[in-house]
């Protein structure tokens, strides 16, 4: 497709996007399921494009026409990929993210305002144990130990990059091929997951026979690295409000062949979706998702503080529901993909206040000795993600 035509068509998206669909629905409607365009080149430009312009929007000048701007924010986007350091950190700091967001977080890095302008790595995970196998198979694949190196703009000033948990499955890939037409995507080989929520089931470590509850399932990309952690055996209860997600999360499960799991709707109150108590509970929680801006530059600009303000309530509500369902010596994880201060260390410590049964437990599995983790995507080259765990007393 001419890049005029890549252009013309993405302004059409963002008029969408103005008259109120988010980014990535009007992407969604107007790329694949209308079938406006068949080969995955043409969608990968296109989406390309509409997320560039979200990435770089103060930057532009609004009185310009859509596909000005657009062409504005690509070239942009080229001079970044090619020198980070050509945008300066005030600029990023003034620029890169809304102004209240100063006011929700303890610190606001210089070098994750820096990975918010870059476009966002594609991770999969493979079958426990089978990543070298399928990145031969796939190709243009790296393990994640070798793709995060340093911060961008480090290497210039000798800068290592402090140490961030590993994930042995997970794997980079710049490939151009459509993953999900792949023969071994079909046969349930790997599954599309960044490295941030890789990790979270990984700080579970839940083992084979044990019985586990994954409270906000979602479509249940966590739900099969648990089952795969846990060698298919023990018992796993996936619950989400959206029917329609845990009928999803059932697709899934069959393609990549999991077995050991339940589903059932929960919608966070107190009636839970069963009376069993469980070794472990992931509650894996709404958030105002601020750890995805990167992946989804369009969210800056949606997301609001009362946003925050209501997901914290309902976090904190989440876990005090599901932590009677603990057996003794039973693990409770909390996941946010955010970084504001409601919503994670604020949500942690009101939790530890009102469950004396309860005690911080540090993170192990993530080779961290602390209960309460941030994982940065700057240090990731993935998703932003806050992390805490509790172990109940026997």
């Amino acid at each position: 497709m001419a890049e005029s035509n890549i252009i013309n068509n993405a302004a059409r998206i963002l008029k969408l996007v103005q008259a109120g669909t988010p980014a990535d629905v009007a992407l969604r409607e107007s790329l694949v399921q209308s079938r406006l365009f068949t080969a995955p080149g043409e969608r990968r430009s296109i989406s390309r494009a509409v997320f560039t312009y979200f990435r770089w929007w103060r930057w532009l000048d609004p009185k310009d026409s859509l596909q000005k701007q657009l062409e504005a924010a690509l070239a942009m986007q080229d001079r970044y990929n090619k020198d980070p350091l050509s945008i300066k950190a005030e600029a990023l700091a003034a620029l890169a993210v809304p102004d209240w967001l100063k006011a929700e977080m303890d610190v606001v890095p210089t070098g994750w305002l820096r990975q918010l302008q870059r476009e966002p790595t594609l991770w999969i995970r493979a079958k426990a144990g089978t990543g070298a196998a399928l990145a031969k198979k796939l190709g243009h694949c790296l393990p994640g130990t070798e793709v995060r190196g340093q911060t961008p703009g480090a290497a210039a000033a000798g800068q290592q990059r402090a140490p961030v948990p590993q994930s042995p499955d997970a794997l980079h890939y710049s490939g151009l091929t459509d993953l999900y037409r792949t023969p071994e995507f079909q046969a349930g080989e790997f599954e599309i997951q960044d490295l941030a929520s890789q990790l979270v089931s990984l700080a579970c470590a839940p083992q084979p026979g044990e019985t586990w509850w994954d409270a906000c399932a979602g479509e249940g990309g966590k739900t099969m690295h648990l089952s795969d952690l846990m060698k298919n055996k023990g018992l796993l209860w996936a619950s989400d409000r959206s029917k329609r997600r845990l009928e999803k999360l059932k697709t899934r499960a069959a393609r990549a062949q999991v077995f050991n799991f339940r589903t059932a709707p929960w919608e966070g109150g107190a009636q839970l979706p069963t009376k069993g108590k469980f070794n472990g509970i992931l509650v894996d929680a709404p958030c105002s998702g601020v750890g995805t801006w990167q992946r989804n530059p369009h969210a800056r600009w949606t997301t609001t503080p009362k946003d925050v303000q209501e997901l914290a309530v309902v976090q904190l509500s989440l876990l005090n529901h599901a932590a009677g369902s603990l057996k003794p010596n039973g693990r409770l994880i909390y996941a946010v993909c955010t970084l504001t201060r409601a919503e994670t260390i604020a949500v942690a410590a009101a939790f530890t206040a009102a469950h004396p049964e309860l005690e911080p437990a540090p993170l192990s599995a993530l080779g961290s000795q602390l209960s309460a983790l941030t994982l940065w995507p700057h240090e990731l080259s993935a998703n932003g993600m806050f992390l805490a765990a509790w172990t109940k007393k026997p």
